[in-house]
């Protein structure tokens, strides 16, 4: 097997942890002597063995004489430094592995090239860069957040063929179907957290979990300008079990001590201004008077996306309405867009599309999205497409 084949491997290890390592990578090991996998691993959670460690772990009891000498196959750079577990480095070198193959470096100021280095002074061959695209897509988060210090935000939204989220009575259950709603599920498992408007709210009364075996669930982040979620909503009822947090930008002690005594987090951030053009085009039916005289006024995402990095939120998967997604978009900071098409046609002139807002002026103003890949889900299909550039649109 070549060099690439063991890699995927790896690979598809590192796989296997996703939802349970942040704030760490994700990260897979396979250990091999003369053409034999004798070791594999993975980074199963947070606090606990690196994949590294792992697979030697594996290994010691399987073929623990043909560890010396043997090559190992990583996804992530080998650690060097001490944190919730002792450097990948020294085992490496202790158990006399002669030959390391690196997938990504790693861009942790703690590590960045240091654990290659250490390796490579002890003798090891060192090979970087095998599958580098592949295993850096895989830690887009964690990289991201490293390098940034801020969140990996994601939009999500499904869509009929010609661009409708609901129908023009408000309707949105279900545009996609079965299959494409388990994917969001393990979406949302990825993601630190899963963000939703006032508005998704009140029209769906939404758990915003995720339901798949094994799940962990994120997060909820509500952002509600005037304190309007109702103590007996889904989201509140089980705010003890699912920690969440209600953005707001009003003072209103009394509905805030409400939410706190219902496990609730109420987090007061700035406003920002939004046109009611934020809904223009929706079928006022589909909207309550108070979502309309409230479109003006919405927390300030930069904001709030700077307060929860600080307090180790790594990722977030917003899944608003059109007024939220358009204000995701312009605070700049979405990095990815999951575009779930279902073979339907709504029509109608005032069914919403998914993103409001005032819009750009000119084409040449867009979102571009750039890397897509489409995968299909039973006859849906989903578009997911890294963002290219900001939008710069009037706020």
């Amino acid at each position: 097997m070549k060099d690439e084949e063991y890699m995927k491997m790896a690979l598809e290890l590192s796989d296997r942890g996703q939802g349970c390592t942040s704030p760490n990578p994700l990260v897979g090991a396979v250990i091999v002597n003369n053409g034999r996998i004798i070791g594999r691993g993975w980074h199963r959670k947070y606090g606990g063995l690196h994949a590294e460690r792992e697979a030697i772990k594996n290994a010691k009891e399987t073929a623990p004489e043909l560890l010396k000498g043997a090559v190992m196959y990583v996804t992530l750079e080998p650690c060097c430094h001490y944190g919730k577990q002792p450097p990948c480095t020294e085992a490496i070198i202790e158990e006399g592995i002669s030959k390391v193959v690196v997938g990504s470096q790693d861009p942790n100021p703690a590590v960045a090239g240091k654990g290659i280095k250490i390796l490579r002074e002890h003798g090891i061959e060192v090979i970087g860069g095998v599958l580098k695209e592949q295993c850096d897509r895989q830690n887009e988060i964690f990289m991201h957040f490293i390098r940034t210090g801020t969140p990996y935000v994601a939009l999500k939204y499904a869509m009929s063929a010609d661009g409708k989220i609901a129908t023009h009575t408000g309707e949105s259950k279900w545009i996609t179907n079965e299959k494409s709603r388990e994917y969001v599920h393990r979406l949302r498992g990825r993601y630190s957290a899963i963000m939703a408007g006032i508005g998704t709210v009140l029209r769906d009364d939404p758990l915003l979990t995720c339901r798949i075996e094994g799940g962990r669930n994120p997060l909820r982040i509500i952002c509600d300008s005037r304190l309007r979620i109702p103590t007996d909503s889904n989201i509140v009822r089980t705010a003890k079990e699912v920690p969440t947090i209600i953005a707001t930008c009003t003072d209103d002690p009394e509905k805030a001590s409400r939410l706190r005594d219902c496990g609730c987090r109420v987090l007061a951030i700035g406003k920002t201004s939004q046109k009611a053009a934020c809904i223009a085009g929706a079928n006022p039916a589909a909207y309550t008077e108070a979502e309309t005289a409230a479109a003006g006024e919405v927390p300030d995402l930069r904001e709030l996306f700077k307060v929860l990095a600080d307090e180790g939120t790594d990722s977030i998967l917003v899944e608003g309405g059109a007024a939220l997604n358009w204000s995701a978009l312009q605070s700049g900071m979405v990095k990815k867009v999951y575009t779930f098409i279902a073979p339907k046609i709504f029509g109608g002139k005032g069914a919403p599309s998914p993103i409001a807002g005032d819009g750009v002026n000119f084409p040449s103003e867009a979102v571009e999205l750039c890397k897509s890949s489409i995968t299909e889900f039973d006859g849906d299909f989903l578009i997911e497409s890294e963002v290219k550039s900001r939008v710069y649109g009037n706020s």
